[in-house]
């Protein structure tokens, strides 16, 4: 199954600005209308579609031959527009828009760190609005839920509160890369997406897979999560020697064995 070339869809503005549109990059692997389940990859903050995790999963569809959506949020990788105007609700109106392309069968949704927050934030929406019919599961990889209050601004000294309060952003040393930027406007808007203090049924199984040894989001976060989600088919899987990528060889495939396992229950219901 060949790759599709790059694609794009243009989103306006999350601020009503007409002058303001985004446009988004994807790419779909196959177009088999008829696949029985399809995959979507969400990627993390300041990721793109081109990691090694997504392109792993993206070979691992195509042996398949099972239809595979990425794409990069605005302000990443492909796409239009500036990450110091992101925010998790227009990243979760661009979720939304490639998931009415690629789900028009079940769907796996397989989220890595901000992705899995915003894998949940799409279930939750998707639930509320009487559509998740077509979501098959969800794969988290460390996910950062509620990231920008619990991980980012609670976990800020008071220097840079103060910074992104008076100046608008702050730049944040990173383990991996140069600094990156917090935003007001990440922070301020994120807190009317939080899913803490309210449960959660994705109405699908839902698989968490766990380093230990993660600095960016602590094992106890995601053990909090499956406190958070209602539904009983959740397991959590800790790596003891795990870091936040994930993105070892025997990481990959245990990611894939996951996604792989899902797919199986899917084709033992529909048969």
């Amino acid at each position: 199954m060949l790759e599709q070339e790059l694609q794009s869809l243009d989103l306006a503005s999350p601020n009503g600005n007409p002058n303001g549109s985004r446009r988004i990059a994807y790419r779909l692997n196959g177009a088999r209308v008829d696949a029985p389940v399809r995959i979507l990859w969400l990627s993390g903050y300041l990721s793109d579609m081109q990691s090694t995790k997504a392109t792993a999963l993206a070979a691992f569809a195509a042996e398949r031959d099972l239809p595979m959506m990425r794409f990069d949020y605005s302000g990443h990788g492909r796409s239009g527009g500036d990450i110091k105007q992101g925010s998790i609700g227009a990243w979760l109106d661009e979720t939304l828009a490639i998931w009415e392309i690629i789900a028009t069968g079940p769907c796996i949704v397989v989220g890595s760190s901000m992705g899995g927050w915003l894998a949940l934030l799409l279930a939750r929406h998707l639930v509320k609005s009487g559509g998740a019919e077509n979501l098959a599961g969800l794969v988290l990889i460390a996910p950062a839920w509620d990231m920008t209050e619990a991980l980012m601004w609670r976990q800020l000294p008071e220097s840079a509160r103060q910074a992104i309060q008076h100046e608008g952003v702050f730049l944040q040393p990173s383990n991996y890369d140069s600094p990156y930027p917090i935003t007001r406007t990440l922070i301020e808007e994120g807190r009317s997406h939080l899913l803490e203090g309210s449960k959660l049924d994705p109405g699908c199984p839902v698989r968490i897979l766990q380093g230990m040894q993660d600095p960016d989001v602590p094992w106890r976060h995601a053990l909090a999560l499956t406190a958070l989600l209602a539904n009983e088919d959740v397991e959590l899987d800790l790596i003891k020697d795990g870091d936040h990528r994930l993105s070892r060889p025997q990481d990959i495939r245990r990611l894939e064995r996951t996604v792989a396992a899902l797919i199986e229950d899917r084709l033992g219901e529909a048969g």
